[in-house]
This record gives structure tokens, sequence and C-alpha cells, in this order.
């Protein structure tokens, strides 16, 4: 017979696997990581697994949004505490810092993502593209700055700073300076106040 859990520890168990999820995906990739390695590491069977998350892809397609979400309202907070293009940058900042300690947020053009989202329900592709459109959102409609130009370009600017991440190894010096130093020169080209 199967052993039931206390809410507290199913609260425990669901987090620990979540956080396990997400080391093993920034250290494998999804392909690699397994639930078999997972449910060793937590201490559950693969059954209780099951009881958790309806498959590898529902865990994985949480722990993206979950990441995202948590990145959106710290770069929001930043915003918040630090008003005007200093926030943006801070913020920016923030997403970079965070993206560089998990790589699964930027690999959405590796082969391993594009096998899970091929596996992801269209419910679970629309979870992930409104966790993404949050970051949009935040840049673009910030209550004490203007944008200096077009929407898109803006868009395309912030996304393409944040996505030198992946060149990171080919900086001849250390790859956070110098993103840093080209958030700090951008944000005036950006915003006005």
């Amino acid at each position: 017979m199967a052993r039931s859990f206390s809410e507290q520890e199913r609260e425990n168990i669901r987090n620990s696997i979540l956080k396990v999820c997400k080391q093993n995906w920034t250290q494998y990739g999804y392909k690699k990581t397994s639930v078999n390695e997972m449910c060793r590491q937590v201490g559950i069977s693969k059954g209780a697994f099951y009881l958790f998350f309806e498959s590898k892809e529902v865990l994985f397609c949480e722990v993206l949004c979950l990441e995202q979400k948590k990145i959106y309202a710290a770069a929001s907070e930043i915003m918040r505490k630090y008003r005007g293009k200093a926030g943006v940058a801070e913020a920016l900042k923030l997403i970079y810092r965070e993206y560089d300690r998990n790589n699964f947020l930027y690999n959405a053009d590796s082969v391993d993502f594009t096998i899970l989202m091929n596996k992801l329900s269209v419910e679970q592709k629309r979870n992930i593209e409104k966790s993404n459109d949050m970051s949009r959102k935040l840049f673009l409609k910030h209550p004490h700055l203007r944008l200096k130009v077009d929407e898109e370009v803006a868009v395309s600017v912030i996304y393409s700073l944040i996505m030198t991440i992946k060149n990171k190894e080919i900086f001849p010096d250390n790859h956070v300076e110098i993103y840093d130093f080209m958030v700090d020169h951008l944000i005036d080209d950006l915003y006005e106040e």
C-alpha cells in the first residue's frame, strides 16, 4: 500500500523536486535529467513523483515559469526601489546574473530545449510565452521613464544585451563587467526621464 504524505511533507517534497530539477537542468540539460535520478536525490520513489507532477515536462515547465516569475518580481522590486534609469539598469544586471546561474533560461534555441517544447501541451507553451512576456512589459511600461526609441527597437536591444550571455566564454575579460558596462552606457540611449 502506498504511503500517504502529510500536507507539510507534500509541500516539502514538492519544493525539493522543483529545486533538484532546477539544479539538474542547469548542470545536465533537459534530456539528461532523469526522473529516476531526481527521485533518488529527493528520497522518493518514482511512483511518488507522479503524485506531485503529471510528467517530467510538467515539472520542467513549472520550474521555468517559476524561475521567470521570480526574476520578474525581483527586477520589478529593483525598479520600484530605484526609480528612473538606474532602476532599469540594475534590473537588467540582475536578470543577466540570474541567467548566468541558470543556463536553461537562455538556451531556448538548443536541441535540448526544442525536445522539451515539442513534448509540451499547447497550454504549457502558452504559460511559457506569458512568462516571457512579463519582462517585455516590465521594460516598456515604466511609470517614470519614456522610451527614446521605438518599442520594438528597445525590446530588441534589451533582448540582444541579455543574450550576450550565450557568448560569455569568448569575452577576453570578465563577462559580467562587460555586460554591466554595456548596460550603463546603453541605458541613456533607450530612456529619458
